[in-house]
């Protein structure tokens, strides 16, 4: 059994052979834990390393190897070691989030492609928003890059009278909440989102460099500045690049599933009646 080593973190920590969780999902969960502490940034160990780091069987480590690859945690090809799946973004759900900041955290380089940003008129958005239908707006859609790969495509929309300013701005490398704030004097403060599976239609799919029929997420958002709602924002997300983290305790808030949503949907006229209540990222 091994036993921690100088390196703290990232040192691989004792199974316990008595606990009712079997040894390849303890193995699962430690390799989990390394990662998320910075190990295996110049490569990921080979089988016969983890055998004798962990002191358990082949079967047990290929056990484990196989859920890293399964939620996209590690590549394997033939022919070459395993690695580190750096590509993956992840997102915190329950709190307020900076996708931008959290790209240049991670040393990945963030920019968009804008698409469009000019005043139109939608009175479908209109109504999420809480205006009239034929009220002015400002729509912001934007290709984001990741490391020059595309991972997801942005369309944001709001209220003229507010974000009139933003016409003037460049979104190539900056976030839009940190325009409208800059700009406007308008700090989004919290809101409403939905996350849902997508088949991307023909133009998404092909910004996105998506295969055929290959699966995304839908996030509808709904941003608030205090109580009042400033944006509506359409997003699709590659899959294969983006995931959703929450962490929760007894003291959690409960989060709305999916049926029970949908069953009050149909009592209310609120547009995000739907949404789980999960305040959202900034981005």
């Amino acid at each position: 059994m091994t036993t921690e080593q100088p390196d703290g973190a990232h040192a691989p920590r004792p199974l316990d052979r008595r606990s009712p969780l079997p040894l390849w999902a303890q193995l699962f969960a430690d390799l989990r834990r390394r990662m998320e502490a910075g190990a295996f940034t110049e490569e990921f160990p080979a089988e016969h390393r983890l055998t004798g780091e962990y002191e358990v069987s082949r079967h047990t480590v290929r056990e484990a190897l196989r859920k890293l690859r399964a939620d996209g945690l590690v590549i394997a090809e033939r022919g070459r070691a395993s690695r580190l799946d750096t590509r993956r973004i992840q997102q915190p759900l329950g709190s307020l989030y900076s996708l931008f900041r959290e790209l240049e955290g991670q040393g990945v380089e963030q920019r968009s492609e804008v698409l469009r940003l000019e005043r139109t008129v939608d009175g479908t958005v209109a109504g999420h928003l809480g205006l009239v239908a034929d009220a002015p707006l400002v729509v912001l859609e934007r290709l984001r890059l990741a490391d020059g790969e595309p991972l997801a495509h942005d369309t944001a929309y709001l209220p003229a009278e507010i974000a009139e300013p933003l016409l003037a701005a460049d979104f190539g490398h900056t976030s839009l909440y940190g325009e409208l704030s800059r700009r406007c004097s308008v700090k989004v403060t919290g809101g409403r989102e939905r996350i849902q599976p997508f088949l991307p239609d023909v133009r998404q799919a092909w910004l996105l460099g998506l295969a055929d029929r290959e699966a995304a997420f839908a996030i509808e958002r709904l941003g608030r500045a205090g109580e009042r709602p400033v944006e509506w924002r359409e997003t699709v997300v590659r899959g294969d690049r983006f995931s959703f983290v929450a962490e929760w305790s007894d003291e959690s808030r409960a989060v709305a599933l999916a049926p029970r949503a949908a069953a009050s949907a149909a009592t209310s006229t609120s547009p995000v009646a739907s949404a789980p209540a999960v305040p959202c990222p900034s981005v």
